[in-house]
């Protein structure tokens, strides 16, 4: 049952509610990112603990919104959102009373639960509430600028909480407003459905979800356990294993929770690619970013957290300029262009020295964003306008796992890339090797813990450790800015190769072929 358009149906404020629950998301997906030492000295609690406490919820939201999203339809949109949305706030309660570091986990697991729940049905409820092309694309175009805001804002406003109350208050902030967006949600957001006469694919549900959340959990893990250990390893062949046999189940049953056609469809398949990819740039550079202006630029944690903030500007501002780009353009041209401008802030970002100042930072930042913004909604676009309006919680749910996984495997690679480099740059470099085993330990782990271990060392000793550290760092981190500009360069040129010209255009041009339904009907 679709949503009922035109000026009765409150589209404007019902969008609106929506938009602020992706936003609480996106925050609370990154809020604890600055927050690490003090979960560390206020729990007690070790790196493995404070991993899981961060990666939490990720990992579960990432591993099970493609077979939530597929519910969404199913159970009700409006439903579905307000679930998650209590459940994040009821998780959010849990980890801010919590004592031990594993309640702390297993709350964050909690919020990624609710999430997953919450996630595909913003957008499915969008994509009913507006079939005129136009107001479509301004809507997933303001959907996409709020989901970065909200993921890239995370750090400020953990900052700020951390330095001005204490970890704690990170949860608590989501209660005052879980509630509103609820009692909002059920005031003027209408109720929509897909199809709910059909037998719902449990087995493709249950190897996809298990595929997911081993394989987003051996890229968290990786950084730290090593990519050829036993048990990362082990991991991504039993994920890949169980992704395939989900693959091979969806081709034989009458009624998969995912088309497999939908996946084959250039709009769809090179659309959530780019989003996966640029995912993967952006947030992992965000992840050593953070690190960058703690451990050189020797920022608070509220302060760093503030000068993160031109990338989220960048963002809503390029998403902003895609409506018109892919009025004038097409969708596969903005896309393109998006990643192209992508990679060149990369490559402003490679040009970092040991005295480069926060100015070249602040750049890299506004340029990522405004490419970010482009691609995240034209691509997200080109994802929606595949799939049907029936089925638009499962279109969410392609375009949220993509874009989660990559965000995961960004982190993953780039945080390895950049303890590989510096490890192997400053523990085995002679200043390295001066330095007490707490200083080299320190280092080991993170960067911004080295200054503080070194103080006692003499004047001479520790400058040219610091100083050592500092050149150390620049250059790992100038490693990861060119990996993931050659990563998003790659991309453009793939999608500027395979993405159809018409991709996105749905309704709004040619016309898009209907999804098999889960009844194997159209």
């Amino acid at each position: 049952m679709p949503l009922a358009p035109g000026p009765g149906a409150r589209r404007g404020p019902a969008a609106g509610v929506m938009c602020l629950g992706l936003f609480m998301l996106g925050v609370d997906l990154t809020v604890l990112n600055v927050a690490v030492p003090q979960l560390r000295d206020g729990l007690g609690a070790s790196t493995a603990q404070v991993q899981w406490i961060v990666d939490g919820y990720a990992l579960v939201l990432g591993g099970t919104v493609l077979a939530v999203g597929a519910l969404t339809d199913r159970w009700g949109r409006r439903r579905c959102f307000v679930l998650g949305v209590t459940a994040c706030a009821l998780a959010s309660v849990h980890g801010a009373v919590a004592e031990e570091p594993w309640q702390v986990a297993l709350a964050r697991c909690g919020m990624g639960a609710g999430a997953a729940l919450l996630m595909p049905a913003t957008l499915g409820v969008l994509h009913g509430l507006f079939p005129e092309p136009e107001l479509r694309r301004r809507a997933i175009a303001a959907w996409a600028a709020v989901g970065g805001l909200g993921g890239l804002s995370g750090p400020v406003v953990g900052g700020w909480v951390v330095e001005h109350s204490s970890w704690r208050a990170a949860f608590w902030i989501n209660l005052p407003l879980a509630v509103v967006i609820v009692a909002a949600a059920l005031l003027v957001v209408p109720e929509s459905h897909g199809r709910r006469d059909a037998t719902f694919d449990l087995v493709g549900a249950a190897l996809s979800t298990g595929g997911l959340l081993v394989l987003v959990w051996a890229v968290i893990q990786a950084p730290h356990a090593g990519w050829t250990s036993l048990t990362v390893a082990g991991a991504l062949v039993l994920g890949g294993a169980l992704l395939a046999g989900f693959v091979g189940w969806e081709k034989r049953t009458p009624a998969p929770i995912l088309p497999l056609e939908l996946l084959a469809r250039p709009g769809v398949g090179w659309a959530a690619t780019a989003l996966a990819l640029m995912s993967f740039a952006l947030f992992g550079a965000l992840f050593v970013l953070t690190l960058y202006l703690q451990g050189v630029l020797r920022y608070s944690p509220s302060a760093a957290g503030v000068r993160t903030l031109p990338l989220p500007g960048g963002l809503a501002l390029g998403a902003a300029a895609a409506v018109l780009t892919q009025r004038r353009w097409g969708v596969k041209a903005t896309v393109v262009t998006g990643l192209l401008v992508v990679a060149a802030s990369f490559v402003v970002w490679t040009t970092t020295t040991d005295t480069s100042g926060y100015a070249r930072c602040a750049l890299f930042q506004v340029i990522a964003g405004l490419g970010a913004g482009l691609v995240a909604a034209a691509g997200t676009e080109s994802v929606m306008d595949s799939v049907p309006t029936e089925r638009a919680g499962l279109g969410s749910s392609v375009n949220d796992a993509t874009r989660q996984v990559g965000s995961a495997l960004g982190v993953a690679v780039q945080g390895s890339l950049l303890s590989s480099v510096f490890t192997s740059l400053f523990v085995d470099a002679p200043a390295g090797l001066q330095a007490p085993r707490g200083v080299t330990e320190a280092a080991r782990h993170s960067l911004p813990a080295v200054p503080d271990e070194a103080a006692g060392l003499p004047p001479a000793l520790r400058l040219a450790v610091l100083g050592e550290a500092r050149h150390a760092f620049v250059q790992a981190m100038t490693a990861t800015a060119a990996l993931a500009g050659a990563v998003t360069l790659l991309t453009a040129v793939a999608v500027a190769r395979w993405l159809p010209s018409a991709a996105g255009r749905g309704t709004g041009g040619a016309p898009v072929q209907p999804v098999r339904s889960e009844a194997g009907q159209t």
